[in-house]
């Protein structure tokens, strides 16, 4: 590891050296020995990692940390989509819908590598809950709420036999034809560790494996929290002027009596096979009680879901098994050309979003506007919203902070300045797909299979030329980790050396959705504490 790599910087948790994305480091020295901070970020996921990177980009001095890995929790286990959310025009939530659009197109235009156009097809039956008119006025609706350039095409009509012809796999009885509409797809994991080293790169105090176990307080003012790092089991205290509580359905426990009620709700996904010869999504309506589910193609994979549950705790995020059935049963009766069993199932997986405790006819119909809330001085945290909408939500939040200090109303930076990866010339698709045309061909050259290599682009955008410099090193870490998931040994270095993963659950999950992928990791979890190991 000589090419790229700094051998100090491996495993240690040494003050930051550069600002730079990455390697992003776990920099608990600085944690302790920094001083007060303007803020401290609790919770590693999507909403804490933008809160972090926005308030680094408007000059304060942050810390964000997170107890277990980023994106461990509810930012993993989304249904992997940048979309304004179609279905909730049902419920009349035009704001909320005309919001996520807008963010679809930023987030389009500041991580084209990580955020990707995706069609779906919305197949109409003679008995569907929703008719054909009545979609064609919601997409309709839809695309106007969409303002400005988007990354996706405008809808569009399909008759029944071009549905058939397409898709064969369609029960053919009763069917009246389709639409097609765009949205967007990202790996949410990925996007998360991204937004995270980019607020290390404005100047943020990042560390995982280090948990908030309480507040600390003054006259009834938060003025921080008892940190523990749990990979030394040393705690210590980081004082902070305010503290966002961003530690999504953990987050309650962190408040105590003055939390207000929320609802916790779980969605699960199925992954299975490839569907042949089909790269689009379809969204679908569960004949069994009406509700909406996704089925989406995703690195050679496809995702079903999602379902919802309303649980009383976030350690009920499991996949149970008549959940399972309920998702096959009802997209066999729509696809039965798939004939997916549970045989078929190749991994699940749930999250639990916190949500507004308000009474409504059916999960779907709750809210999931985004809200502020303060329970105590000094303590800022917010419910609600969508993965979607963490960046523009999270300046509320960075406006709010900015408001508690005293300090001018600097404008959010973050719509303007690219994610790491982003082509800087100009960031979007397509200054994207010229880039990734060049990308690919250093790809070839250097042995990487086609499948891999476009996955590559698509994982590190620019920042492929770490991973290139660990296969001129050594050739054979252009070798795929598990021969049925498109990932290379030379990722798994990266992941270990340069993003933060502290474990094999780290990498085969979160650095790579590995583990979703193929039902055997062992030999691939093996060669990973392997690195570690060397690491050591």
């Amino acid at each position: 590891m000589q090419a790229s790599l700094d051998p100090g910087l491996r495993r240690d948790d040494k003050v930051q050296l550069m600002t730079a994305p990455f390697p992003f480091i776990r920099n608990v020295a600085a944690l302790r020995n920094s001083g007060k901070f303007d803020l401290l970020v609790i919770g590693g996921g999507i909403y804490g990692a933008w809160t972090a990177c926005d308030a680094a980009q408007r000059g304060l001095k942050v810390a964000l940390v997170e107890k277990n890995d980023w994106a461990c929790g509810t930012s993993s286990s989304s249904s992997k989509l940048i979309h304004g959310g179609l279905r909730y025009l049902e419920h009349y939530e035009f704001g909320l819908v005309r919001h996520a659009l807008g963010e679809r197109r930023v987030l389009s235009r500041i991580a084209p590598h990580l955020v990707r156009p995706l069609n779906f097809q919305v197949p109409v039956w003679k008995d569907s809950r929703v008719g054909r008119l009545q979609l064609l006025a919601g997409l309709t609706l839809y695309d106007f709420l969409a303002t400005g350039k988007q990354p996706v095409p405008r809808f569009k009509s399909y008759s029944h036999d071009r549905m058939l012809r397409h898709y064969p796999f369609i029960a053919g009885e009763g069917l009246r034809g389709g639409l097609r509409y765009g949205d967007c797809q990202e790996d949410d994991a990925r996007m998360t560790l991204f937004v995270a080293a980019a607020a290390q790169a404005a100047g943020a105090v990042c560390a995982n494996r280090v948990a908030a176990s309480g507040l600390l307080e003054d006259q009834g003012r938060v003025i921080g929290a008892t940190l523990r790092d749990e990979e030394s089991g040393a705690a210590f205290e980081l004082r902070a002027d305010c503290v966002v509580n961003a530690a999504g359905p953990w987050g309650r426990a962190l408040v105590g009596e003055a939390a207000e009620p929320v609802k916790l709700v779980k969605g699960i996904h199925l992954v299975l096979p490839a569907i042949v010869g089909c790269e689009e999504a379809f969204l679908l309506t569960a004949p069994q009680d009406g509700r909406v589910f996704f089925v989406i193609p995703w690195y050679g994979r496809t995702l079903l879901g999602t379902t919802e549950a309303q649980v009383a705790d976030a350690r009920e995020a499991v996949v149970r098994p008549e959940e399972a059935r309920y998702l096959l049963d009802a997209v066999n009766a729509l696809l039965p050309g798939l004939r997916w069993s549970e045989a078929d199932v190749i991994a699940s997986y749930a999250g639990v979003r916190t949500l507004h405790d308000e009474p409504a006819a059916t999960l779907a119909a709750v809210s999931r506007e985004f809200t502020i809330t303060e329970p105590k001085p000094g303590l800022i945290w917010p419910i609600g919203g969508k993965f979607t909408t963490a960046r523009c939500d999270t300046e509320e939040v960075v406006d709010l902070v900015l408001h508690r200090l005293g300090r001018a109303p600097l404008p959010t930076q973050t719509a303007k300045r690219p994610l790491p990866g982003a082509p800087m010339e100009a960031a979007g698709l397509g200054e994207f797909t010229g880039w990734q045309a060049e990308a690919l061909s250093a790809l070839a050259r250097r042995g990487v299979d086609d499948e891999a290599a476009h996955f590559l682009t698509l994982c590190h955008g620019t920042g492929l030329v770490r991973v290139q410099a660990l296969l001129d090193e050594n050739p054979d870490w252009s070798e795929r980790l598990h021969r049925e998931a498109p990932f290379l040994v030379a990722e798994a270095v990266l992941a270990v050396h340069e993003e933060m993963a502290r474990s094999a659950d780290d990498v085969l999950r979160r650095r790579m959705p590995l583990s979703l992928l193929v039902r055997d990791t062992g030999a691939a979890r093996r060669r990973v504490e392997a690195l570690f190991a060397g690491a050591a």
